[in-house]
């Protein structure tokens, strides 16, 4: 058996898994524009592709803060928050963090939510659940493989959809894609949105 033939081909078919998953992964969470997910956002959510022109730190004004919340990882968050403008996070990794375990306790608790903030200035992005309960945020989220907002859960001040349904931060960070269903649903890296809420006195200036 030629040993070098059979490791070349395993070689292969590691890469050509890999390109698999990562067009599945681009393709799930809306990129490209394949599902309109650009013109069905609300006006005033729509944004320039200028948002994402080069800054200090790729995309992104800073690095991501250090640490995240729920456990994330950071160098995760730098890449695709940061280095990135189609692939996502893979599906459900968001259960791996603790985010799952602050859902549980929150909704123990009658109207709470939770503020999720960009991970790189700290400005709010999302709130949830708002027009639902957490028992259907939590579901969807889970369904889809990514947290998943409504459009009453968005904090307009900071976020904007691009032509291609792309989500971003308007301090340029890359969030995921909005992907319709049933009404807008803004599919979300939890790595993209694990921040702390910003000290208006720090580097980043106020919310």
């Amino acid at each position: 058996m030629d040993l070098r033939r059979v490791s070349n081909s395993w070689e292969k078919s590691k890469v050509a898994l890999l390109v698999l998953i990562l067009t599945a992964s681009c393709l799930l969470q809306g990129c490209g524009g394949l599902r309109g997910g650009g013109q069905l956002a609300p006006h005033k959510l729509q944004g320039s592709h200028q948002i994402m022109s080069p800054k200090l730190h790729g995309s992104c004004i800073a690095s991501p803060q250090n640490p995240l919340r729920w456990g994330v990882d950071r160098a995760k968050a730098d890449e695709l928050g940061c280095f990135n403008r189609h692939l996502a996070e893979f599906p459900g990794s968001w259960e791996s963090t603790e985010l799952p375990g602050e859902i549980a306790n929150r909704s123990a608790v009658e109207n709470s939510t939770i503020m999720f903030y960009d991970s790189v200035t700290g400005r709010p992005l999302f709130e949830a659940p708002k027009g639902r309960t957490w028992s259907e945020f939590h579901r969807e989220s889970t369904v889809h493989g990514w947290p998943s907002f409504r459009d009453d859960e968005v904090i307009g001040e900071n976020v904007r959809v691009l032509a291609d349904g792309e989500v971003v931060s308007l301090a340029g960070t890359h969030l995921g894609f909005n992907v319709p269903n049933r009404g807008n649903r803004y599919q979300i890296n939890v790595v993209s949105i694990a921040g702390k809420p910003n000290d208006p006195n720090g580097p980043n200036g106020p919310n």
